[in-house]
C-alpha cells in the first residue's frame, strides 16, 4: 500500500485485517460449521431466554409493591452495572496491554506514517470490543426485562443503547490509559510488574465497591430499626460518582416517565472527555511506552530457586516427567497476562469467602435441614467457578504449545506423558483452590461432619473431572494461531468444554441429592438413613467423574497421535 494512501486511511481501515481474519474463520467451509452456528444460537437463545425470564419474574413482582418496588428494582439495576463496571475496567485494563503493545500488527502500524490519532482510535475501539462484547450480550436479556416488565415501549431499545455506549466506553479509555502509564513509569524488562500492579489494584478495587456497596443488607431489612431506615437505604445511591449510577438513572428514570436527562449528558460527556484527554496521553508517551514493552518482550532465561527446589521435589517422577512439568511451570510464569490473573482470582475468592458470613442463616424459621442444604447447593457454584478457572488456565495448555507441538511429537517422548504432565499441572492448584474455598465456607456456614465429608468428595471429584474435560476439548478443539490466550475460552470448543462441565456438575449434584436429602430427614425426624441408597448415589456420583477424566484424555491423545507434522 502507498505511503501517502495509508497516512489518510481511515480509522476503521486499520481493523479491517483483523476483521477479514476473523469473518475467514467464521466461514470457513469446515466440517460441521453449520451445526456449531446453530448450537451456537441455541445456547445463546436458551441462556438469554433464561435470564429474562428469571428478571422479568422478580422485577414483575417488584412492580407490584407500592413504593418500594421501584426503588428496589433500580437498586438491583444499580448493583448489576456496579458489577459490570468493574469487570469491565479489569478487563479493559488487560487487553489495553495486548492490544496496544503487544498485538502483532503493531510492528507494520506505528513504523509506517499512520495518524496517531486513528491508531489511538483504532486500538481503542479492539480494546473495547475485546474486552466488553460479554458484558454487552449479558446486558440484552437484562434490559428487554426491564422494558418489558416497567413498559417502556419500542423506543427504550434505542434509548438503552444510548446508554451502553458511553457506560462501556469509559472503562475501555481509562483502562488504556492506566496501562499506558504504567508501561511508561516501569522500566524495561518489567512487564511482570505492570501486569502485577494492574492486577493487585484492581482487585483492591473491586474489594473496595463491593464492601461500599454492601449488597447483603438489602436481602435482610429485619436488621433496619425502622421501615424508613430501609426505605433509605434504597434511595441512597448506590456509586453516585460512577457511571453505573448514571446509567441506572437514565434508565430507570425512561421507565418510570421522568427521563433524568443530567445523567444521560453526565455518560456522554464524560465519555468525551476522556477520549480527549485519554488521545492526547497516548500523544504524548505512546511511542515511549511502545519502545520500552518491544524491550520488555525479550528475557533470558535463568535457573533460580525456584527452578532448584523444583527439580528436587519432583526427582523420584523421573527425567521425562520432571522436565515436561517444568517446562509448564516455566511457560505459565513466563506468560504475564496468564498469571497475572492469579492476584485478581485469589482476592475474588476472598471476596466470595467473606460474603458467606452475610448468608441469612440464623434466627427464626432456619432449621438443622435448611443450615446443610444451602452448603450442598453450593457445591454448584463452586462447580462453575472451577469451571471458569479451567477454562482459561487448562483449557488453552495444547493452544499455547502453537508452532513448537511438531518438536514434541517429532521427539521419541510419547503423546500420553506430555497431556498428564499438562493435566497435573493444571489439576493440583485447581484442586487446592476447590478445598480452601469448601472448607473455609463450611466452616463459616458451621455445617455437620457429614455434610463436610460429602463436600470435600465432591468437590474433589468435580475438580478431576473438570480439568480432565478441560485437556479433552482443548485438545480436539486447539486454537494454535491465536495471539492472545484470553481468546481461546471463548472459542467453539470453550463454549462445548463450559456446556459439558455444567452438564457433568449438575449431574452429579442430581445423583448425590437424593442420598443427602434422605440422610438429612433422618436426621431431623430420628430415624436412619438408607445406606444401600448412599452407596449407589455417591458411587454412581464417583463413577461419572472418573469417566469424565479419563474419557477426554484418551480421546485427546488419540487426537494428537493423528496430527500430521
Amino acid at each position: 500500500m502507498p505511503e501517502d494512501v495509508l497516512a489518510d486511511a481511515p480509522l476503521l481501515h486499520l481493523l479491517k485485517p483483523k476483521w477479514i481474519t476473523a469473518r475467514t474463520r467464521a466461514m470457513a467451509n469446515e466440517k460441521g460449521r453449520s451445526a456449531r452456528f446453530m448450537l451456537l444460537g441455541l445456547v445463546g437463545a436458551l441462556f438469554w431466554t433464561f435470564i429474562f425470564a428469571v428478571l422479568y419474574k422478580l422485577l414483575s413482582y417488584f412492580k407490584g409493591v407500592q413504593e418500594i418496588g421501584p426503588l428496589l428494582a433500580g437498586k438491583l439495576l444499580g448493583l448489576m452495572l456496579v458489577s459490570f463496571f468493574s469487570l469491565l475496567l479489569l478487563s479493559n485494563v488487560i487487553s489495553a496491554l495486548s492490544s496496544f503493545f503487544l498485538a502483532k500488527d503493531l510492528d507494520l502500524l506505528v513504523s509506517g506514517p499512520v495518524d496517531w490519532l486513528r491508531l489511538y482510535g483504532a486500538k481503542l475501539l479492539e480494546t473495547m470490543i475485546a474486552s466488553s462484547w460479554m458484558v454487552a450480550l449479558m446486558a440484552i436479556p437484562m434490559l428487554a426485562a426491564y422494558g418489558f416488565a416497567y413498559g417502556g415501549g419500542w423506543l427504550f431499545a434505542p434509548f438503552a443503547v444510548g446508554i451502553v455506549l458511553p457506560f462501556i466506553l469509559i472503562p475501555s479509555v481509562i483502562g488504556s490509559a492506566t496501562t499506558l502509564i504504567l508501561v511508561n513509569i516501569f522500566p524495561a524488562r518489567r512487564t511482570r510488574d505492570i501486569l502485577s500492579v494492574i492486577a493487585v489494584g484492581s482487585a483492591a478495587a473491586i474489594v473496595l465497591l463491593l464492601r461500599l456497596v454492601r449488597p447483603e443488607r438489602l436481602a435482610r431489612p429485619e436488621g433496619f430499626k425502622s421501615l424508613v431506615d430501609f426505605v433509605g437505604i434504597l434511595r441512597t445511591p448506590t456509586s453516585p460518582f460512577l457511571p453505573s449510577e448514571w446509567a441506572q438513572r437514565g434508565i430507570m428514570g425512561w421507565l418510570s416517565g421522568q427521563t433524568d436527562w443530567l445523567s444521560v449528558y453526565l455518560l456522554w460527556s464524560t465519555a468525551a472527555a476522556l477520549v480527549v484527554m485519554g488521545a492526547l496521553l497516548h500523544r504524548s508517551m505512546y511511542l515511549t511506552g511502545f519502545s520500552k514493552a518491544q524491550e520488555s518482550a525479550q528475557r533470558w532465561a535463568r535457573s533460580g530457586r525456584f527452578t532448584s527446589v523444583a527439580t528436587r521435589i519432583l526427582r523420584p517422577l523421573g527425567v521425562l516427567k520432571r522436565e515436561l512439568i517444568l517446562k509448564e511451570l516455566r511457560l505459565f510464569f513466563r506468560d504475564t497476562t496468564q498469571w497475572s490473573q492469579l492476584i485478581l482470582l485469589a482476592v475474588l475468592v476472598v471476596v466470595y469467602v467473606f460474603n458467606i458470613k452475610f448468608l441469612p442463616l440464623k434466627g427464626e424459621g432456619i432449621t438443622f435441614f435448611l443450615v446443610n442444604v444451602i452448603p450442598f447447593l453450593n457445591l454448584v457454584l463452586a462447580g462453575f467457578v472451577l469451571a471458569s478457572i479451567a477454562a482459561r488456565f487448562i483449557f488453552p495448555g495444547v493452544s499455547l504449545e502453537g508452532r513448537t507441538l511438531w518438536l514434541l511429537r517429532s521427539s521419541p517422548m510419547s503423546v500420553r506423558d506430555l497431556l498428564w504432565s499438562k493435566f497435573w499441572v493444571g489439576t493440583t492448584p485447581l484442586l487446592v483452590l476447590a478445598l480452601c474455598i469448601i472448607g473455609a465456607t463450611d466452616y463459616l456456614l458451621k455445617v455437620s461432619d457429614f455434610m463436610f465429608l460429602v463436600s470435600i468428595f465432591t468437590i474433589t471429584l468435580m475438580t478431576f473431572a473438570v480439568a480432565g474435560m478441560a485437556i479433552g476439548f482443548g485438545t480436539v478443539f486447539p486454537q494454535f494461531e491465536t495471539e492472545n490466550a484470553a481468546q481461546i475460552p471463548t472459542s467453539f470448543g470453550g463454549l462445548l468444554f463450559m456446556m459439558a462441565s455444567i452438564g457433568v456438575i449438575g449431574t452429579v449434584v442430581i445423583l448425590e441429592a437424593r442420598p443427602v436429602y434422605g440422610y438429612l430427614s433422618a436426621r431431623a425426624f430420628g430415624t436412619e438413613a438408607n445406606s444401600l441408597e448412599m452407596v449407589l448415589g455417591f458411587g454412581a456420583a464417583a463413577l461419572l467423574c472418573v469417566a469424565a477424566t479419563v474419557i477426554p484424555i484418551r480421546i485427546a491423545m488419540n487426537r494428537l497421535e493423528s496430527v500430521e507434522l
